[in-house]
């Protein structure tokens, strides 16, 4: 009767009870990305790596090679024009590369900024934990300093105070404790590191401000003329990008008079002793005039703006009457030495002016002039016996072709030579004239000039750069041999354990050496006793006699005995954890 009762009981318990239904297991989910955040802080942590920035002023110093191998706009323009001219179709591909403005351009500036950048964020990180270094104490000593890779211990009675004025004497950085001395030397190798790395960055930066703001010019003037700075007096001008014509310095000067001295005889006869060019300065448009010497490195500077004499020369001087009586031409022309020793010169006369038709000389300057045979050559650089041979030329110039010209050079593919031509036609003395045939006029040699050739540069960056180098050598020097070191004294009962180790590779050598002198003046100066010299110990005499007793076993299973120092041998263990937990971040485990 109960049975029907009971089914019903546990069909009801059944339909209470929730079932477990057995679900698929979860589809795995898409890995999560490193998102914007991360690949950001990815990019900036492989940016300023240090392998980063040699991989960048690699390929800034592999950039700069095409600067050297094809022709710049900003130095010379002629040759690119002229290279456009022999090469148009190479010429048209390498100017889309900028080949031709290469220190100017957008990616040879992209890698100096990234180079930049890179030195920044790896360099004053490094600066910023070097200050909390060096605010750092040294870490207190380990307990067991005979682990350490240079370790020694001798008995003796030394106390706490004497130890730390030894090393302090040393010029270590000292911390005491109740029984042990805890010392560091050699924080200056990080510092000469960071310093060569920050003046890096320094010179990265005042060599771009240099570019920027700088400008370089060059000049020749002959004795007797003037130079303004303005740009249109320049013969050739080089501007950094954010230069302008207002930028400029408004000084000027007038060349009096320049005077070169050689040796006057003997086997170093022609060899120059001396340039000295005599200018009159006058650094603004309200400023009074005054004299200056200019000489070889040893430059004009007028606020900031400084000018060189870099070279020198004659420039006789010439008077052409046309064809039809009239003056075409009067003054000097500046000649370029054809030998050095000599100054045997070439010079080139054009006179654009001249009627019926136009004139073009070909010159040789001989400064000091003797016969050798048929010829005419100069001896001695100075103008002893100054004479010129003339070669001239009558025709069409090519001056209005619109084709830049050289004033050094003359083109004779349209001109006809003036009368017979000779290799070494007879030369002209001050005050000689040479009639021209075919009507055509005469040159007459009226005297002799000097010109000197000068560059005026500006560079805000170049006393920063000239400081950022210095400081780079230094740091340099510092890094390389400065050793960080660091050394413990543990003091016991009249037992004294000394250990250190070295932070710098490759030089325990010479910190082992170092650990023996710090080891001789601790002891007092007194060398350590040879093993044999020792006097031997009571219970030492004892255990030879046969009389000493045997050490007691230890009473407990556990228990071990006590090591030579008088501390329990597990001492060793806490040692060595010790002396990982004082290490600097980032030391090596064999080091520390």
């Amino acid at each position: 009767m109960s049975a029907p009762h009971d089914h019903l009981e546990r069909a009801a318990t059944d339909a209470e009870t929730p079932v477990a239904i057995e679900s698929a297991p979860p589809e795995p989910g898409r890995p999560v990305g490193l998102g914007l955040r991360g690949w950001l802080r990815w990019s900036w942590r492989t940016l300023t790596s240090m392998r980063t920035a040699l991989i960048l002023l690699f390929l800034l110093a592999l950039g700069s090679v095409p600067g050297s191998l094809y022709p710049q706009r900003g130095v010379d323009p002629a040759r690119v024009a002229q290279y456009f001219t022999d090469n148009p179709t190479e010429a048209k591909w390498l100017d889309r590369f900028w080949l031709f403005d290469v220190f100017t351009s957008p990616w040879f500036s992209a890698v100096y900024l990234l180079l930049f950048v890179s030195l920044a964020g790896c360099v004053l990180p490094r600066a910023l934990a070097h200050l909390k270094e060096l605010r750092r104490k040294p870490p207190a000593a380990p307990r067991n300093l005979l682990r350490l890779p240079h370790a020694e211990a001798f008995e003796g009675e030394l106390t706490v105070e004497r130890a730390a004025a030894v090393l302090r004497r040393r010029r270590f950085r000292v911390v005491t404790g109740p029984d042990w001395v805890a010392a560091e030397k050699g924080y200056l190798r990080e510092t000469g590191n960071l310093l060569f790395h920050l003046a890096l960055l320094v010179l990265l930066f005042a060599v771009g401000a240099g570019g920027l703001y700088g400008y370089r010019g060059n000049v020749l003037v002959v004795e007797g003329d003037g130079f303004s700075n303005t740009v249109a007096a320049y013969d050739r001008f080089m501007p950094g990008q954010r230069v302008t014509a207002e930028s400029l310095t408004p000084f000027s000067f007038t060349l009096k008079d320049f005077q070169a001295s050689y040796v006057a005889a003997g086997p170093k006869a022609g060899q120059p002793l001396d340039y000295s060019a005599r200018l009159t300065v006058q650094d603004s448009p309200t400023s009074a005039p005054r004299d200056v010497d200019l000489k070889v490195n040893d430059p004009v500077d007028v606020n900031g703006t400084l000018t060189y004499l870099i070279g020198h020369g004659y420039a006789p001087t010439f008077k052409v009457t046309d064809g039809k009586g009239q003056v075409a031409y009067d003054g000097p022309v500046p000649c370029l030495a054809d030998d050095q020793a000599t100054y045997t010169s070439e010079c080139v006369i054009k006179v654009p002016d001249a009627q019926p038709t136009q004139l073009g000389f070909l010159a040789r300057f001989l400064p000091t002039t003797v016969p050798n045979g048929g010829a005419w050559v100069s001896i001695f650089p100075g103008a002893a016996n100054p004479t010129v041979q003339v070669f001239p030329f009558g025709g069409d110039l090519g001056m209005k072709s619109g084709r830049p010209q050289s004033v050094y050079q003359l083109d004779t593919d349209h001109l006809k030579p003036l009368g017979a031509m000779s290799a070494q036609p007879a030369p002209l003395n001050v005050g000689d004239t040479k009639e021209l045939a075919d009507g055509a006029g005469k040159i007459q040699f009226t005297g002799v000039k000097e010109w000197i050739s000068l560059q005026v540069t500006y560079d805000p960056g170049r006393m920063p750069a000239l400081l950022a180098a210095a400081a780079a050598v230094i740091g340099l020097v510092l890094s390389l041999t400065i050793r960080r070191r660091r050394l413990w004294v543990r003091i016991g009962d009249r037992e004294v354990t000394v250990g250190g180790l070295t932070r710098t590779e490759g030089g325990g050598a010479t910190f082992a050496e170092e650990l023996n002198e710090i080891v001789t003046a601790l002891r007092g100066g007194a060398p350590a006793p040879a093993p044999d010299d020792v006097a031997p110990s009571p219970d030492t005499r004892a255990q030879e006699a046969g009389d000493a007793p045997r050490p007691e076993e230890p009473e407990q299973a556990g228990q071990t005995p006590e090591g030579p120092s008088g501390r329990d041998s597990r001492d060793g263990a806490h040692g060595a954890h010790d002396a990982d937990e004082h290490a600097a971040p980032g030391a090596r485990p064999d080091e520390e």
